[in-house]
């Protein structure tokens, strides 16, 4: 097992709160007329997540809050916790409650899961790769619009880290940034003034794409983290030797799982890469009556 609970729900838990009631009434409307039809809140039925194809499940303990925030009523059985292996036939979960209510969230509950899955099974066969090395994986903010809590969720049951949950959380000065201010230095100088005008403390990154934008940077020993980005090994490298270990360092852009063994090894203590959670291919579940 990777990882069994983490304060994630608590730490966002208002976040989510409006995720999954602006997911349910999308989803909901007016109301579900199919099973309005036929079913009825006042007798309780059970069903099991069955699990269809191999990976490393996420989204039980969202499941369960989902299920629970739809009626009160509903008891949820755990099998298996966040982060474990699964294989094609386990059960992750027995649900009993309301049936009207309980066929009205099935959906949410299988998209958030499947999606979670899929981003904690490709972030753990990622990782996996760069264990031998002390650098970790990060997510970036390629992430779903209004999914991003779950999807970052499921980095961290992964075995992943998270980055800035967004633009609110930490300053992070890119290409663009600079080019708009002139010079590192401008941008940094700026910034500075920025952060105590605010009574701000919170992490500052800056983005840098050759030698001498790394050599501005250590006159602003205060910043958090150095990302190099689209740097090959072997620029890399240098880009590190400059540094000599005195701001914590980080390498992105264009890093996929065939190039991310040789970035890692240079030394680097960061890689973060959007793929984990834009390109993950869900795991297919399914919620069956019993």
């Amino acid at each position: 097992m990777i990882m069994q609970k983490n304060p994630f729900l608590k730490q966002y838990k208002a976040e989510i709160d409006v995720f999954i009631s602006s997911a349910l009434k999308e989803d909901i409307g007016s109301g579900d007329h199919t099973g309005q039809s036929c079913l009825s809140n006042l007798q309780f039925s059970k069903a099991n997540l069955i699990v269809k194809e191999s990976g490393i499940i996420a989204g039980v303990e969202l499941a369960e809050y989902i299920f629970k925030s739809k009626n009160a009523a509903f008891k949820f059985k755990s099998k298996i916790k966040d982060g474990s292996r699964v294989k094609a036939g386990d059960v992750v979960f027995t649900i009993e409650g309301p049936q009207l209510e309980l066929l009205a969230t099935e959906r949410l509950v299988l998209n958030c899961m499947q999606r979670m899955s899929g981003i904690a099974t490709l972030t753990h066969q990622t990782a996996a790769l760069i264990q031998h090395t002390k650098c970790k994986l990060l997510d970036t903010r390629k992430t779903t619009p209004n999914f991003r809590y779950p999807e970052k969720w499921a980095v961290l049951i992964g075995g992943g880290e998270n980055h800035r949950m967004g633009l609110f959380d930490m300053i992070m000065i890119k290409d663009n940034h600079i080019d708009f201010c002139g010079s590192v230095t401008a941008a940094l100088t700026k910034t500075k003034k920025y952060l105590e005008s605010q009574n701000l403390e919170i992490p500052v990154i800056i983005e840098v794409r050759n030698n001498e934008e790394i050599e501005a940077c250590l006159d602003f020993q205060w910043i958090h983290r150095i990302l190099l980005d689209n740097m090959n090994p072997e620029k890399l490298s240098e880009g590190l030797k400059i540094i000599k270990g005195r701001i914590t360092t980080e390498s992105s852009g264009n890093i996929t799982t065939q190039t991310i063994v040789s970035i890692a090894e240079t030394g680097v203590d960061y890689v973060s890469l959007g793929a984990i959670t834009h390109s993950a291919k869900n795991i297919d579940l399914s919620l069956k009556a019993i």
